[in-house]
């Protein structure tokens, strides 16, 4: 078998449309563009979204607009009340919270956030902290530790 003995299978290939070739092709005069108008004109073609000149609907529904950040550090909130799951005097860590059904995954982001009071001295482990839930936990007796480097974690 030489390289010039090879063909594609059958049907894997198809022909381009050949327009243009005269009325009997089927596909003569117009091309297949119809008549008149902005897209039977040569370059006429339009962007996404455009209507017309009438005001596109991207930007007459106000909440399609904006800004959406594909770099964003995303976190899990867990709040001090919920920390009333662990023992007095006992370290919470990301694999603690997963266990307690805080955190979906040990893998996540957690931030620590003042929601509810808390009446226990814990030594809390956590990616980020809020200044007040920081407060809360210092103020019960317990610790805060930021672990990890969040630019270099991943997700």
């Amino acid at each position: 078998m030489r390289q010039n003995d090879i063909s594609p299978a059958f049907g894997s290939k198809k022909a381009s449309k050949r327009v243009g070739r005269g009325d009997s092709s089927g596909h003569g005069t117009y091309s297949g563009r119809g008549q008149k108008g902005q897209k039977a004109r040569a370059g006429g073609k339009m962007r996404p979204g455009f209507e017309g000149g009438q005001l596109p609907l991207i930007k007459r529904l106000p909440q399609k607009r904006g800004f959406f950040n594909l770099f964003r550090t995303e976190y899990t909130a867990v709040n001090v009340d919920q920390l009333v799951a662990f023992d007095p005097g006992s370290e919470v860590t990301l694999e603690g919270l997963q266990a307690a059904g805080l955190v979906r995954s040990s893998r996540a982001l957690v931030k620590i956030l003042a929601r509810g009071e808390i009446d226990r001295a814990l030594k809390v482990k956590a990616h980020r902290f809020s200044s007040a839930a920081k407060a809360k936990i210092e103020a019960a007796g317990g610790t805060t530790e930021e672990v990890g480097n969040v630019a270099t974690e991943v997700k």
